[in-house]
This record gives structure tokens, sequence and C-alpha cells, in this order.
């Protein structure tokens, strides 16, 4: 294989040497010699091929990572896992839309509900929870954590959404803010402080009965986006509520209990929706 230096490589290759480096230090495009002596990093001119790919891959928003277990796939897989990506970017871009309309809608004064709202009742129940404060990069580890945690001790298993795991927003997880966040797992209150016994990173608590509020979530597509729009229609809703029960307030998300989604893992193939957003709520008179 006939070797070029870095500099016409990236000539070859449409690539900056800011790239190329970038590419070497996250695994992505290796050269296929350093000399040891400079530094100098040298590619083989078959790699050509690999770089365009690179560019085209990168065109696609692919993240670095992602391409560089592509790039170890042979071809027909990593067909498979392009076509992949390129469905969920549409169903991002779907989402984005449906929060686009929702926006201009709004800001035109036509506020409309954006997704079906139900409501149900929730028995009491006894929880094991771990709550944190955590920024966007540590939130979706934590849920990780949280699940590794019950994935060594399986507990019981309750069913129908009462037993659903769920995760309660105290606060918003953004550029601006940690949380807290909950992660929640329902145990049988006849068994609970001898559970608890077992999980000594996790802190069991009684919830009261209420009432709640709740949407289906979309299992494709920007989460961000369903979770701002769910709980814009969640909102929107309690507001059609109060006019048309006149003298009764719907007061959501009392602080003691909080903006929750659950997930229900059982559900997942049978056309129920395995995830909803849900604010519990009580009547104010």
């Amino acid at each position: 294989m006939k070797e070029i230096s870095i500099g016409e490589f990236a000539r070859r290759s449409r690539l900056s040497l800011k790239a190329l480096r970038l590419y070497d230090d996250r695994g992505v495009l290796v050269p296929s010699r350093v000399d040891h002596a400079s530094g100098y990093r040298y590619y083989g001119t078959a790699q050509l091929d690999q770089a365009r790919l690179v560019v085209m891959l990168r065109q696609l928003q692919l993240p670095l990572a992602a391409i560089k277990e592509l790039l170890a796939c042979d071809p027909a897989d990593a067909a498979t896992r392009v076509a992949e990506h390129w469905r969920d970017a549409e169903a991002a871009h779907d989402a984005r839309r449906e929060l686009a309309d929702y926006l201009v809608s709004r800001l035109s004064g036509k506020r409309s509900v954006s997704y079906e709202v139900a409501t149900r009742e929730m028995p009491e129940r006894s929880l094991l929870c771990l709550k944190r404060n955590v920024d966007e990069q540590e939130m979706w580890a934590f849920g990780k954590e949280f699940i590794a945690i019950l994935r060594e001790r399986p507990l019981p298993k309750i069913e129908g959404r009462e037993g659903a795991a769920l995760c309660i927003w105290w606060g918003l997880v953004n550029a601006d803010g940690d949380g807290p966040i909950e992660w929640c797992a329902p145990v049988p209150a006849a068994q609970a402080e001898s559970l608890a016994s077992h999980y000594p990173k996790l802190t069991l608590r009684t919830e009261p009965a209420h009432r709640e509020a709740f949407v289906a979530l979309p299992d494709a597509g920007d989460e961000a986006v369903h979770w701002h729009l769910a709980g814009e229609s969640l909102e929107a809703w309690a507001g059609e509520q109060e006019q048309e029960h006149e003298g009764e307030r719907l007061a959501l998300t009392p602080e003691d209990l909080g903006l929750r989604i659950t997930f229900l893992a059982s559900a997942l193939g049978t056309g129920e929706p395995y995830r909803d957003m849900a604010v519990p709520f009580a009547e104010e008179r």
C-alpha cells in the first residue's frame, strides 16, 4: 500500500489537518504509520475511500463513536446501520416539525392540545428510590445505574402501571438546571421493609394515593420534543378542565408527587404504550 504524507492525504480527502488529527485521536481514521522520531503521520492511499466515507457519514450527523463502530462492520451491516440512523433522524425531524407547528399556533393565539390526555387513579405505593442532581450528560447514565442495581437483585413483580418503574422530575434538567430527578421502583407494601434492607443505595418511601393525568409518549423521534409537547398538552388540558368546571381548579404536580414518566417493560411488543408522562393533580375548590 502506497503511503502519502498527512498533508497530501488531507488535500486528496478534502479533510483538514485538524479533522485528521481528531479522527486519529478518536480511533476513527488511524494513520498507517507514525514516524517515531518526528511524530509525522502517514496514510495509505487505500485509506482515501475510508476517509471519504467518514466525510459522508459526518454529513448525516453521525457521532464519531458511531462511525468508528460502523467502519468496523461488514458492508451489509454498515448499510443497515446507516438506514436505521436515517429513519431515526427523520423521526426526530418530524417531531421537531410538530413542535414548530405547535409554537406557530400558540404564538398566533391558537393553543391546542397536541396529545390525547387521559386520567387514572393511583393507589398508595411503597417505592424504593434513588434521587440525585444531574446534568444533561449524566441523566441517562443515572438511569442505567438505577437499572443495574435492580438487575443485581430483581424485585417482586407488580402488575400494571401501579408496578411500573418511574422517573420523577423534581426540576428541569437542561443547560441551566440539574433537577433533581428520582428513579423509583414500586414494591409490595407487605415486603417493603424487608426488601429495602437488601438495597442500601436506595431509599424507601411511601407515595400517597392520588389521581393522575397522563399522555402516552411515542416510541420514536426526539424524546426532548415529545416530552415538551406532552407537558404542554397536560397544561392545556388542565386549562380546559377549569373552563368546563367553573369554581374548581386543577392543581397539577403537587410538590410532594412531581411530574413523572413511567416505564412498563411488559408492554413492549404488545401494542400498548410502554411509557407515558403523568402529572398528579387535585381538585381545589
